[in-house]
C-alpha cells in the first residue's frame, strides 16, 4: 500500500452549522448555492435550531451579537472590592454554613446562634465584595446556531459544553462517513486505531475547570466531575470510551491555536508509519464565556466594541457592526472569539478502497515548528515560514513544479489582528516567490465563523473540503479593501468569491500563542484519486466506485433520518465494559473479550542482544 492518509469523513459544528454534507461551508457561500443545495442546508439548519423562517435562520448563524443563551454582555456579573469605612454602622449578617462552614469570616467576628446559624459582625476596615455588573468590552462572537443544544441530544450528565460538542462532532463524522463503525472495527486489528482529539484550553465552563476554580470563591461546592472533565485531552477520551469503545492509541497534542493541526499530524504519522489504519483527529473548544474572553481582552487580542466603532467612525453610543467584527487582512482591531468542534476520520489508502469509503482529500503531510527565540510569548515569530515552506515542498514533491505553481490555494490563519495581517501576508508572499507561485488564492474563513482557538484549523480544513465539493472559495466578506500594510505580491486575497474548479491542493495554515506553528498539505479528491489509480490500478478504482455507490446511498438515508428526527449522537455509557475476568494474557498477545491483540515487535535489530 501507499500508506497515504485519506480523509474519508468530516463532522462537527460551528457558528455556520454542522460540518457533515458540507452544510457549514454552504452557509458561507449562501448566495452562490443552487436552489437544491440551499434547500438542503436550510432544512439542516432549521432542524438544528428549531426555527423555520429562512431569514431568522440566517440571522442567528455565523459571527453575530452575543445572545442571552451565552451571557448578557450588558450586565456581566463581577464582585467589586469595598471596605467598611471609618464611622460607618457596624454590619451584621446571619447565615447557615452548611457543609462548607469551616473557618471564620476574614476580618469579621463570628458567633454561633441557635439552629446552627452563624452571625458575622464586620467592624471598621473589614474588606467585602459587592455583587455588581458591568458592560463587557466585547459584544460579538461566533456562537453555535441559536437554539442548538448539543447536550439535549443525548444523556449529557452535566458534561462541559466542549464535551457535548465533541460527542456531536464524532457522531456527525460517522454519519458523514456512511459506514457503520462496527464495520471499520471488524476490518482492522484492535490496536490499529488512533484517536487524537483535544482542546487548547480545556473545559473552562461551569461544568469543568471554570466551575471548579470559582466554586469556593462564590460560596458553592466543588463537584466530583469538574476536575476530570476539565482536562484538555478529555474530548479524545470521550470519543474512545463513550462513542467508539475503542482501545485506540491516544495522547493528543496541545498547540494553542494550532492544536487541530498538531493532532492531524499525529494521525497522519501513525498511518504513514503503519502504526494505525484508522485515525480520528480533531479539536473542540467552547471559549465564548466571560472569563475566557476577559483574558484575551486584557491582552488586547479581541476586537472590542470600542475598537470596531473607531474603525467605522461611529459614536460612543452606537452599536458596532457585529457581523463584521472579524476583518482578516483589512483595517482591523483584533480577533473574534468563537466555539467549534471538528473531527475528521483518516484511513490508509488500501482500507479506504477496500471499504468503498468517500475520498474527501489526501492528507500526506503536516509541518509543526516553534518560533525559536521570542520577544513576546503572544506575538508571531518566524517558525511559520518553516511550516509553510516545508508543506509547500512536500506538495511539490508529490505534484511537481507546475501543479504547485498553478493549481493550489492557502487557507490562511487570518485572525483579524493587525499583527497577523502583516506577518502572515509577508510570509505567504515570500514562500510564493520562492516556489514560483505567481498568484496564490488566499482565503480567510474566520470572517464568517470567528476564531475557535484550538479548533480553528478544523474550521479551515472542513471549509476547504466544501471548496473542493462546490468549486467556490468564500470571499473575505467583512472587508472592502486590504489594509495598506498587507503584503500582496504573488497573493490573490479572496475579496470576492473565486472559482476553485482546478485546485489540486490546499495549504491549511495556523499560528498559535507561544510559537506553535503548523501547516497542513492537503490533496484534492481528484488529485488523491489520481495518485491512488497510479499505484493501485484502474481496476481497483472501479471496484472502489462500485462499493462507494452503496455508501453514498447510506449517507442519503442517514441524512433523511436526521431531518426526520430519527437520529441521535452515539453515546455508549456503561456499555461493553470489560473487567479483569475478560482479559487473558500470553507471551504473544492479549485476549480482550472477543478481540485478540498480537503484541508487536517493533524493536530494531541493532537493539537486540541475541
Amino acid at each position: 500500500m501507499l500508506r497515504l492518509p485519506v480523509m474519508v469523513a468530516a463532522g462537527g459544528v460551528n457558528s455556520a452549522g454542522r460540518t457533515s454534507r458540507r452544510h457549514a461551508y454552504r452557509r458561507m457561500i449562501w448566495d452562490h448555492l443552487s436552489a437544491a443545495d440551499r434547500a438542503g442546508t436550510q432544512a439542516a439548519l432549521s432542524h438544528m435550531m428549531g426555527r423555520t423562517d429562512p431569514a431568522d435562520v440566517l440571522a442567528h448563524t455565523l459571527v453575530r451579537e452575543i445572545e442571552a443563551d451565552w451571557f448578557d454582555y450588558r450586565a456581566v456579573p463581577w464582585n467589586r472590592r469595598a471596605q467598611v469605612g471609618e464611622g460607618q454602622v457596624t454590619s451584621q449578617f446571619d447565615y447557615t454554613p452548611g457543609g462548607i462552614g469551616e473557618g471564620a469570616a476574614v476580618g469579621g467576628i463570628s458567633e454561633a446562634l441557635a439552629d446552627k446559624r452563624v452571625r458575622v459582625t464586620l467592624p471598621e476596615g473589614a474588606e467585602v465584595l459587592l455583587p455588581s455588573t458591568r458592560h463587557f468590552d466585547v459584544s460579538s462572537a461566533g456562537q453555535l446556531p441559536t437554539g442548538f443544544d448539543p447536550g439535549a441530544l443525548y444523556a449529557s450528565r452535566n458534561h462541559p459544553r466542549a464535551l457535548q460538542m465533541t460527542v456531536f462532532a464524532i457522531s456527525d463524522a460517522l454519519a458523514d462517513l456512511g459506514i457503520d463503525w462496527q464495520v471499520l472495527e471488524n476490518a482492522v486489528p484492535a490496536d490499529a486505531v488512533s484517536v487524537y482529539v483535544s482542546g487548547a484550553m480545556g473545559q473552562l465552563d461551569e461544568a469543568g475547570y471554570g466551575g471548579m476554580l470559582r466554586s469556593r470563591a462564590t460560596g458553592r461546592r466543588v463537584t466530583s466531575k469538574q476536575c476530570p472533565f476539565g482536562f484538555a485531552e478529555m474530548p479524545g477520551d470521550f470519543i474512545s470510551a463513550y462513542v467508539l469503545g475503542s482501545l485506540s492509541a491516544t495522547g493528543p497534542a496541545l498547540g494553542a491555536c494550532a492544536t487541530f493541526l498538531y493532532n492531524l499530524r499525529l494521525g497522519i504519522e501513525d498511518i504513514r508509519q503503519g502504526r494505525s489504519r484508522i485515525a480520528v483527529v480533531g479539536a473542540a473548544e467552547a471559549p465564548v464565556s466571560v472569563e475566557v474572553m476577559d483574558g484575551y481582552v486584557a491582552m488586547g487580542a479581541l476586537a472590542t466594541d470600542k475598537g470596531l466603532r473607531q474603525l467605522d467612525g461611529l459614536g460612543d453610543e452606537a452599536l458596532p457592526d457585529h457581523r463584521r467584527a472579524c476583518r482578516p487582512f483589512g483595517e482591523n482591531c483584533g480577533f473574534t472569539m468563537a466555539e467549534s468542534a471538528q473531527v475528521v476520520i483518516l484511513m490508509d489508502d488500501a482500507l479506504a478502497l477496500e471499504l468503498g469509503a468517500p475520498v474527501l482529500a489526501g492528507a500526506p503531510f503536516v509541518s509543526v515548528r516553534a518560533d525559536g527565540a521570542k520577544k513576546s510569548i503572544s506575538g508571531p515569530g518566524v517558525g511559520n515560514y518553516l511550516t509553510v515552506a516545508e508543506s509547500a515542498g512536500a506538495l511539490r514533491s508529490i505534484l511537481g513544479e507546475e501543479r504547485l505553481r498553478r493549481h493550489g490555494m492557502v487557507q490562511a490563519h487570518g485572525t483579524g489582528t493587525p499583527q497577523n495581517r502583516v506577518t502572515e501576508s509577508a510570509l505567504l508572499s515570500k514562500v510564493a516567490k520562492a516556489f514560483g507561485v505567481a498568484e496564490w488564492p488566499v482565503a480567510a474563513i474566520k470572517s464568517y465563523v470567528g476564531h475557535s482557538l484550538g479548533a480553528a484549523a478544523g474550521d479551515q480544513l472542513t471549509a476547504t473540503l466544501g471548496i473542493w465539493d462546490h468549486g467556490v472559495i468564500p470571499a473575505i466578506n467583512t472587508v472592502d479593501a486590504l489594509a495598506d500594510d498587507v503584503v500582496t505580491d504573488r497573493l490573490a486575497f479572496a475579496l470576492h468569491q473565486r472559482s476553485a474548479d482546478e485546485l489540486d491542493y490546499a495549504l491549511i495554515n495556523s499560528k498559535g500563542f507561544g510559537g506553535n506553528n503548523a501547516t497542513a498539505a492537503l490533496l484534492s479528491p481528484d488529485a488523491t484519486l489520481g495518485l491512488l489509480q497510479r499505484h493501485h490500478g484502474e481496476r481497483a478504482i472501479a471496484d472502489w466506485r462500485d462499493k462507494l455507490a452503496a455508501v453514498v446511498e447510506m449517507q442519503s438515508d442517514i441524512e433523511a433520518k436526521r431531518l426526520a428526527d430519527e437520529w441521535s449522537p452515539s453515546y455508549l455509557f456503561d456499555e461493553g465494559v470489560l473487567t479483569d475476568t475478560d482479559v487473558a494474557v500470553t507471551g504473544s498477545g492479549i485476549q480482550l473479550g472477543e478481540r485478540q491483540i498480537e503484541l508487536r515487535d517493533d524493536v530494531p535489530d541493532g537493539w537486540r542482544f541475541d
